[in-house]
């Protein structure tokens, strides 16, 4: 069974979540953050981060990198627009309310597409991987972090049961690999660089998908 997600739901959740996200998620979500950004700034300057929320990895961000941040939430990018300000910090050239499923900007502008603990909270991951992907110039990439849900044993099944109970909180922890790694294998386009586990314990993942050149057989 699968959490399912919208929207509405998503804005709603995240409003509440605002006030309280970065006493909850900074510490325990700090590594993969660093590792994402620093994945990302080595594709180049041009950096799209989808799903910044409240900006928690913006100042991880090199002053040389050139960052466009978007997210759903208007609640979560008030206060990433505050922190911007705040700290003064000059790597962040925008924050923009917007879909991941529907991202108004050209095709092949970015160098990397940063997705920091995203696809959990997202209606359509396929659909957000696909616009990552349309946006990322050819040798650039998609970079994830994510929490990778357990296949089998007593965490699947506990991750299964927390699936039935956390839609209102605006996540799904029931997502496996197979979500990633099937549309990885269903586009030509995308080619994993590198699946690695990252602290605390393993809990999340950092991903990296190249964009191939474009072939005969597109992408």
């Amino acid at each position: 069974m699968t959490t399912e997600l919208d929207n509405a739901g998503i804005e709603k959740a995240y409003a509440r979540w605002a006030p309280v996200y970065d006493l909850v998620f900074d510490a325990v979500m700090a590594t993969g953050r660093r590792e994402g950004v620093a994945a990302a700034e080595r594709c180049g300057p041009r950096i799209l981060d989808v799903g910044a929320g409240t900006g928690l990895e913006f100042e991880c961000f090199s002053p040389a990198s050139e960052v466009t941040a978007v997210d759903l939430s208007e609640a979560m990018l008030r206060r990433a627009q505050a922190r911007v300000r705040e700290r003064r910090l000059s790597a962040v050239r925008g924050v923009l309310v917007m879909d991941a499923t529907r991202l108004a900007f050209p095709d092949a502008v970015f160098d990397a597409v940063l997705l920091p603990y995203v696809l959990t909270t997202v209606p359509d991951p396929d659909a957000t991987l696909d616009e990552a992907m349309r946006v990322v110039r050819p040798g650039g990439e998609i970079v994830l972090v994510n929490h990778v849900g357990a296949e089998t044993g007593p965490l699947a099944k506990i991750e299964a049961w927390l699936a039935r109970r956390t839609r209102d909180i605006g996540w799904r922890p029931e997502f496996p690999w197979a979500r990633i790694g099937d549309w990885i294998e269903s586009r030509p386009q995308a080619h994993l660089l590198e699946r690695r586990a990252l602290s605390p314990m393993g809990l999340f993942t950092l991903v990296r998908i190249a964009r191939r050149a474009a072939t005969n057989g597109g992408g």
